[in-house]
């Protein structure tokens, strides 16, 4: 059995990483601090964006982020109102990078 870091700890190492690398982010929705799930908003400030979610992969057992939805920001925004009246418990990170960095697939994060 492994070891699971709290999603406010998680959202606290996610947010100095993105500090790190001068890409500005914010927290839109504050989760429960222990078992809240993570959201994540890319906004790419052109009117796009595109909302990330933690996945499990049955086949190899890995967690990875995929895509919620993307398009215009408005019908993302949308979705991620409809995620929270299922899930109250929802972290969401809004992420603004031009270059459409999120740093997701870096080792730590993507785990």
């Amino acid at each position: 059995m492994t070891t699971r870091l709290t999603a406010r700890f998680w959202v606290d190492a996610y947010l100095s990483r993105l500090r790190l690398a001068d890409i500005p982010a914010f927290v839109v929705a504050h989760g429960d601090d222990s078992a809240g799930t993570v959201l994540v908003k890319l906004n790419t400030l052109d009117g796009q964006a595109r909302a990330y979610q933690r996945s499990f992969d049955l086949m190899s057992g890995a967690r990875t982020w995929v895509v919620l939805t993307e398009g215009d920001e408005p019908q993302v925004d949308a979705a991620i109102r409809r995620q929270r009246g299922f899930d109250p418990d929802l972290w969401v990170i809004e992420v603004e990078d031009r270059a459409g960095r999120h740093l997701l697939e870096q080792p730590g994060l993507s785990d």
